[in-house]
């Protein structure tokens, strides 16, 4: 957690002591040690995700499966979007808050966006409970009665899980990833796979295995909400807070949009195979989204904790140090995520096949996500400096933009190519808005990614990763052996170069921060 600098006698911040934001340096030590501990939280919601996905279509089938995560796409997309935007509204908020009085102002940022975000999410659990024709749309394979009572299901749990992701994003904005992480990343995985394995073995059934990824939001909630408590008690605060009521909807009004089109984004093509093409396919594409999602572990831990850090130097003026702290991350993600895809498009068949018989039949649109998601972590988490300077309007347009292509697409595409027609639309979707929204960030507000340690990172992932694997690919074909090996190879040569080269590629200072605790950085 971001330590607090003591506040003038004016309520604002005293000047940060010496070193503090040396060579751009401050928020480096806290974002390390946050981007360890949500890596090692994403590897375990990965890890855990993986499992669930492999107990759920082995007991259910690929079909069973399809209509399961057919409910978990719509509840996503349902949760995030009456969350308002108020969880990233409140990362940004409360970050600012710490800085300008000490968290005097995080009570009445709770009070202008709960309640909102409870209202509307009991309103649309209400809407799901008398909405049976919905259930039929969505789910058109399973009969209309068990249809029907899934949909229910989900809309009791609505209410509870949206207003926990909302506290969560407040316990972010404190600088601590850890109640995030615990709760969403490794929590209520584990509970998940443990409520889902017992199930399977003895009465397998979708509103079972259904229930048992809803029930665990209870826990979050309750964790969440303990966790924020401890975080106010920590930094009560001083000075006169603002009244940013007004300043805060401003905000939360377009991120609220733009995050129905981000997880939508995930979730659509799930929707659409299981309207327009067959529960089977729906099954085949969750397992691809599984993989893509793994492949960006690096990049969402690095965003959970880089987002409240860049908001914090931003208010406080430190804009050298909010640029160097993005390249310096966009670097890190860039380096460790390019060998993950680089090895899913070279082995998307071996890589499949774990999930079992059938799956390797989206070999196709996995390497057309891989080659997608090598933008994605290229440009690292542009988005996340476009939010956190506030300007969650150009967020609404770029993201608005990329989903509207990949609906349009997703449409025409996915009766004709299935699985693979799902993936390009994503592919595009993807491209489109991270491209656009790295050149805002660039040209806009003079966020920089491209430097020489960048470069290093590039020449590194293609000399050590891409020629080792597509070579062995081309010697053995996608098989388990040539995965293997490749994979082996690639890690001796990849390591040994950034080694050779951590200087320039700033991995000493990323493990440097971890070792000593700078100033400005507290545990």
């Amino acid at each position: 957690m971001t330590a607090i600098r003591p506040a003038g006698a004016d309520g604002r911040s005293a000047p940060a002591a010496p070193g503090d934001a040396t060579a751009g340096g401050r928020g480096v030590g806290t974002t390390a040690r946050g981007s360890l501990f949500g890596l090692a939280g994403s590897a375990a919601n990965a890890l855990f995700g993986f499992v669930l996905v492999a107990v759920i279509t082995h007991g259910l089938g690929a079909g069973g499966a399809g209509a399961v995560f057919t409910g978990v796409a719509a509840f996503t997309i349902l949760s995030n979007a009456l969350k308002l935007g108020a969880d990233t509204a409140l990362v940004r908020f409360v970050s600012r808050d710490l800085e300008l009085s000490g968290g005097a102002g995080v009570p009445a940022l709770l009070r202008i966006s709960v309640l909102p975000t409870l209202l509307a999410s009991a309103a649309g659990a209400a809407v799901l409970l008398c909405s049976p024709g919905l259930a039929g749309l969505l789910l058109p394979e399973l009969d209309p009665g068990q249809a029907a009572a899934l949909i229910r299901l989900f809309a009791v749990f609505l209410p509870v899980t949206t207003v926990a992701l909302v506290l969560l994003g407040a316990t972010r904005g404190y600088g601590s990833v850890v109640p995030f992480v615990g709760v969403e990343q490794i929590g209520k995985p584990a509970v998940r796979v443990l409520l889902a394995v017992p199930l399977v073995l003895l009465a397998p059934s979708v509103a079972g295995l259904s229930a048992a990824w809803l029930a665990p939001g209870v826990l979050g909630a309750v964790a969440a909400c303990v966790s924020l408590r401890r975080s106010r008690r920590a930094h009560p605060g001083s000075g006169q807070p603002p009244s940013p009521a007004r300043e805060f909807w401003a905000f939360a009004g377009p991120r609220a949009v733009s995050s129905v089109f981000d997880i939508t984004a995930v979730w659509i093509g799930v929707i659409l195979l299981s309207v327009l093409g067959t529960g089977t396919d729906a099954g085949i594409y969750t397992a691809i989204g599984r993989l893509v999602t793994a492949g960006s572990l690096l990049q969402l831990a690095i965003r959970l904790a880089v987002a409240p850090q860049i908001s914090r130097l931003l208010a406080g003026g430190d804009t050298h140090g909010a640029h160097h702290l993005h390249r310096l991350s966009t670097r890190w993600i860039a380096l460790f995520s390019w060998p993950v895809f680089l090895v899913l498009a070279a082995y998307p068949r071996t890589v499949l096949s774990l999930f079992g018989p059938g799956f390797d039949e989206g070999a196709a649109g996995l390497v057309v996500l891989a080659v997608a998601c090598l933008v994605n972590v290229g440009v690292g988490n542009a988005q996340t400096v476009i939010l956190m300077a506030g300007r969650s309007v150009w967020n609404l347009v770029v993201a608005g933009t990329a989903f509207v292509l990949q609906l349009g697409s997703g449409v025409w595409l996915v009766p004709r190519y299935g699985v693979l027609g799902a993936a390009v639309s994503w592919g595009l979707a993807v491209v489109v808005d991270n491209g656009a929204s790295a050149l805002l960030a660039r040209y806009r507000l003079g966020f920089r990614t491209v430097d020489r340690g960048y470069l290093y990172a590039a020449a590194i992932g293609i000399v050590t990763v891409a020629l080792p694997v597509f070579g062995l690919r081309t010697l053995f074909g996608d098989s388990l052996p040539g995965t293997l090996l490749g994979i082996v190879l690639a890690i001796g040569a990849f390591g040994a170069a950034v080694w050779r080269y951590r200087l320039p590629l700033g991995v000493g200072e990323f493990f440097g921060a971890l070792r000593k605790r700078g100033s400005g950085n507290s545990p």
